[in-house]
């Protein structure tokens, strides 16, 4: 369950990765260099850090470095997903690119990148745009391109920042290896029941000790935490319309409807329901986030 380190081959005559990629998707796992993945077939579940959401053709997610990411298709035997990716380090143009004064606003967005975007709206065409013309271009085209896109970075607020701050210390520090295994455990299975007995298993803890680290990591036990990460989910699957709201209580992990309603009013303050029904009341553009 430890989270993979992997990286992308670089050919050496070339300053940054341009990479295509198919099913199946690497495992959860992170690297140094910032990405940019652009999905161009498939469907499914995309964890960044501990944010759990749902992807389509056209998704387009910048990570920063370290921070553990995978796509996961809803079904892997007929799964056609494909992915275009870009991958750069932040020295990849020389010590002195990033830090030049009029680079400061993409300086910024490349440090709150660790947190990971998702971007919608015309920042979302604007790059799929240069990327598709980056698929079939020479090599000096697409670095020109990636500077095209580098402006977009600087000047965009279309994005939505994916996981949340107390992530991100417990995936960066070595000694949080323990709960890196509970979190991802409970990530990948949030749609199942989870026993205390299996966290404890894979980060051979006793109770005490685990309840103790993952209060400390996480500012809540881990039962509040599966619990929000389900409701999370939950959202998600609201805002879609592909489900109604007993086959999204049971694809998140609730054993029945009851339980569902009375956890996700506790959460978020009203019922599925109501809360689909604001969602879609929302003026289109508006960037609802969840």
């Amino acid at each position: 369950m430890k989270i993979a380190k992997l990286s992308l081959h670089q050919d050496v005559d070339k300053s940054f990765i341009v990479h295509s990629e198919v099913f199946p998707f690497a495992p959860f796992h992170h690297h140094s260099e910032y990405e940019l993945v652009l999905i161009l077939t498939g469907k499914g579940k995309r964890m960044v850090g501990d944010n759990v959401d749902r992807f389509e053709e056209n998704d387009l997610v910048f990570t920063g470095p370290f921070l553990p990411h995978r796509w996961m298709c809803d079904d892997d035997i007929a799964c056609d997903a494909r992915a275009f990716v870009i991958q750069f380090s932040y020295e990849f143009l020389g010590d002195k690119f990033f830090e030049v004064p009029e680079n400061a606003a993409l300086k910024h967005f490349l440090h709150e990148s660790v947190r990971g975007y998702n971007f919608y709206g015309s920042t979302r065409q604007e790059i799929i745009s240069i990327l598709q013309k980056m698929m079939n271009s020479g090599h000096s085209e697409r670095l020109y391109n990636l500077f095209a896109i580098f402006s977009i970075f600087s000047g965009t607020k279309e994005y939505r920042v994916l996981s949340s701050p107390a992530s991100i210390n417990s995936f960066m520090l070595k000694e949080n290896e323990k709960m890196q295994k509970a979190l991802e455990f409970i990530l990948q299975n949030f749609h199942n029941k989870i026993q205390i007995e299996e966290l404890l298993e894979i980060t051979n803890m006793s109770y005490p000790s685990f309840y103790t680290h993952f209060l400390r990591n996480y500012k809540m036990s881990y039962k509040q935490y599966l619990l929000e990460v389900r409701i999370n989910y939950a959202c998600k699957l609201l805002k879609t319309k592909s489900y109604n709201v007993s086959e999204i209580a049971y694809n998140c992990g609730f054993g029945n409807l009851s339980n569902f309603n009375r956890q996700f009013r506790k959460i978020k303050k009203l019922t599925p329901s109501r809360y689909q029904k604001e969602l879609f009341d929302v003026e289109p553009g508006e960037g609802f986030t969840i």
